[in-house]
């Protein structure tokens, strides 16, 4: 299994990014994924979740409203449309996908501000 993450950067504050991860070593379209983010000297929270087909999708509520997750079967990626970025999403997002176990992404560093 080996998730990778990208499109992270920096941007000013109510600016968008589009992080992707593509998947490889299962079968994409058989699991739900899920992005998260871990700042420094915090738990691992869950920002977004889609399930295997994309009709259901779930956010925490700080996210809600501004994030979009969403997924491409046929291209084995899961995306996280940011917009109207704050400060406090600056951090590292990573991509999960659980078969059997978590398996983590190696993340990306999403960076707001001035």
């Amino acid at each position: 299994v080996q998730l990778v993450e990208s499109g992270g950067g920096w941007v000013q504050p109510g600016g968008s990014l589009r992080l992707s991860c593509a998947a490889s070593g299962f079968t994409f379209s058989s699991n739900a994924m899920s992005w998260y983010r871990q700042a420094p000297g915090k738990e691992r929270e869950l920002v977004a979740s889609i399930t295997r087909s994309g009709t259901t999708t779930n956010y925490a509520d700080s996210v809600k409203g501004r994030f979009t997750i969403s997924r491409d079967n046929a291209k084995k990626t899961v995306y996280l449309q940011m917009n109207s970025l704050r400060p406090e999403d600056a951090t590292v997002y990573y991509c999960r996908a659980v078969i059997c176990v978590n398996h983590w992404g190696q993340g990306t560093q999403v960076t707001v501000d001035t």
